[in-house]
């Protein structure tokens, strides 16, 4: 079935017609109407003014093995279209009938086509898949599939067609909310729904894909595999959905889709686990999901997917859990190395790699450019676009920072980590309102997220409220699990506002686990720096970078180091990080 390719907005008499929105709009309210008839409309209305055979219709409507009285079908479909359009057939104003021949459009036609931008895309949520099959253990088989379905459909044709991110597809898991309410709040004109349940010893995957705007369901289709041959399903799900919504795939797509995974079972399988433990984001969660990744990169040392998350894995330990930079950095280069070798068209693979050029060896040139490389490789991709954006902005780029974070925001509207790290771009743009707006709707998604409260409390604090800020940060403090950074900024805010004693307090604490275990000596310079003890603070400072310290990437722009910032020893320190070759 072809599809036309102009992606305009038709209107006549009342109506409207938005093909890239597959909808039909009377006076601005959707108008329900199937697939086959909506599809015999586009047609009808693009060749506006043709005598349409029936034959023409037929083979557009129908594939040539399909077995069924066509005839009926075309009756039927036309029947539809002129109650949707209310146009009767002895007196028309759109459909006009030729007796024995076929059908002509003959109404006047207006055509909007879209000036172009993210304004024109194609939205499209991947709700998690339903696991039906009675047990708990094919939990991640379904899980999984979602994120391959997302990831592939994301690759498919990025200029046309954006696809929500698997954070805010999943906050509707099991949700008792309607399509239509989905789509209003991610966005999204299309939403497709999974389910896999057991058969035997088949695993049968069923998919439907609905308009959100009135729920029609638009396609629907089965898929019966053996279990070890779950790794063409993704594939085959990703071909045909990608169809409904009128995209034309090329070869050099499917390939690259084709390349994603492993072609072991077994490693695919591991893969899954690993990504399911890895999603929920705990210490003990992580550890067990390096060891699934690094299970399904013993089967496959070839397998560039497990390999990435192996290395996003240590490389966010230091940021997460303050882990030490000198123990994971080079955990993460060696498995980001991996990774872009076995498939550098990954953007997986080039977005670790970016980060560990970013925390690790402070070369942000390298960095910028594996993750140029990977929200290209995968425009979709909002964690690419995230970590981007983020590393953009402590260069001072603060534009293309917010053109990032923006993108990322959309991709992952429901996110409150994305939003928790457009607040931290805003802040250091210095734009201090907007970095406390970004931190509620994190505080609003989950008001569980620490990081969104820190970032609420330093916003706070640079536009003089302090005492919202001490709060903010003692929640964060609370929900972090002892995260040295909620800590480091009560003693820094404490300082600064002259509570000398109470911060000397947090001082003292951060000192006593640091004879224990790794701290970061960022956080300790950082009190020092609210207590204004320069001596201190550039002391704790020479000893972040003997300690390959990732948080000194906050240097340049983080507002909180301004008291500091006129002192030469502050610019012999940027350019050790790396930030004279950054532009700096």
């Amino acid at each position: 079935m072809t599809a036309p390719t102009d992606r305009e907005t038709f209107r006549f008499g009342p109506f409207e017609l938005d093909v890239s929105s597959y909808e039909l709009r009377r006076r601005g309210r959707p108008v329900r109407l199937e697939r086959q008839p909506m599809d015999l409309l586009i047609l009808l209305v693009t060749r506006r003014g043709e005598l349409i055979s029936r034959a023409d219709i037929i083979e557009r409507l129908w594939d040539k093995d399909v077995f069924v009285d066509v005839e009926t079908g075309v009756n039927t479909a036309i029947r539809k279209i002129r109650r949707a359009l209310n146009d009767p057939r002895a007196e028309p104003a759109f459909i006009e009938t030729v007796a024995g021949k076929g059908y002509r459009f003959i109404a006047g036609v207006d055509v909007v086509r879209p000036s172009g931008g993210d304004d024109s895309l194609v939205m499209l949520a991947v709700m998690p898949f339903a696991n039906l099959t009675g047990d708990p253990e094919r939990e991640h088989v379904a899980d999984g599939l979602t994120d391959d379905t997302i990831a592939a459909l994301s690759q498919l044709d990025p200029e046309r067609l954006g696809v929500i991110g698997r954070t805010s597809a999943f906050t509707y898991k099991k949700t008792r909310k309607s399509l239509a309410e989905i789509g209003r709040e991610l966005k999204a004109q299309f939403v497709v729904e999974g389910s896999v349940r057991s058969e035997g010893r088949l695993l049968r995957t069923r998919c439907t894909m609905n308009r959100a705007s009135d729920q029609v369901q638009l396609w629907s289709q089965a898929f019966d595999r053996e279990l070890t041959n779950l790794l063409d399903v993704q594939r085959e799900l990703s071909v045909v959905i990608a169809d409904q919504v009128r995209l034309q795939l090329s070869p050099e797509r499917l390939a690259s889709i084709a390349r994603r995974h492993t072609r072991d079972a077994a490693a695919y399988d591991f893969y899954l686990r690993g990504r399911r433990l890895w999603n929920q984001l705990t210490p003990a969660s992580t550890r067990m999901a390096i060891e699934y990744y690094t299970r399904a990169t013993d089967v496959d040392p070839h397998y560039a997917l497990a390999w990435a998350g192996i290395a996003e894995a240590f490389a966010g330990a230091p940021m997460n859990a303050d882990a030490d930079p000198l123990v994971m950095g080079p955990r993460a280069r060696d498995a980001a190395g991996h990774a872009v070798r076995a498939n550098p068209a990954l953007s997986e693979a080039q977005h670790v790699a970016g980060q560990v050029e970013w925390f690790f060896e402070w070369n942000f040139v390298a960095a910028d450019r594996a993750f140029r490389q990977a929200v290209t490789l995968d425009p979709s991709n909002a964690w690419a676009h995230s970590m981007f954006g983020h590393a953009l902005s402590q260069q001072g780029r603060h534009d293309e920072a917010a053109r990032l974070m923006e993108k990322a925001c959309t991709l992952e509207p429901l996110s409150s980590l994305h939003h928790a790290m457009a607040s931290q771009v805003a802040f250091q743009a210095r734009d201090h309102s907007r970095a406390v707006e970004h931190a509620r709707r994190a505080i609003v998604i989950d008001p569980e997220f620490w990081v969104g409260h820190m970032m609420r409390g330093q916003a706070c604090e640079q536009l003089g409220d302090t005492d919202l800020a001490l709060d903010a940060v003692a929640t964060a403090a609370r929900l972090s699990g002892g995260n040295s950074k909620p800590l480091a900024l009560r003693g820094y805010l404490l300082a600064s506002r002259g509570e000398t004693a109470s911060a000397r307090e947090v001082l003292a604490l951060l000192e006593d686990v640091a004879r224990r275990q790794y701290v970061p000596p960022y956080a300790i310079a950082l009190i020092h720096a609210g207590l204004k003890d320069d001596e201190m603070t550039f002391g704790w400072l020479e000893r972040a970078v003997a300690a390959r310290d990732v948080h000194l990437v906050f240097l340049p722009v983080d507002p909180k180091w301004d008291g500091v910032r006129a002192d030469p020893r502050y610019r012999s320190l940027l350019e050790r990080c790396g930030f004279d070759r950054a532009g700096r």
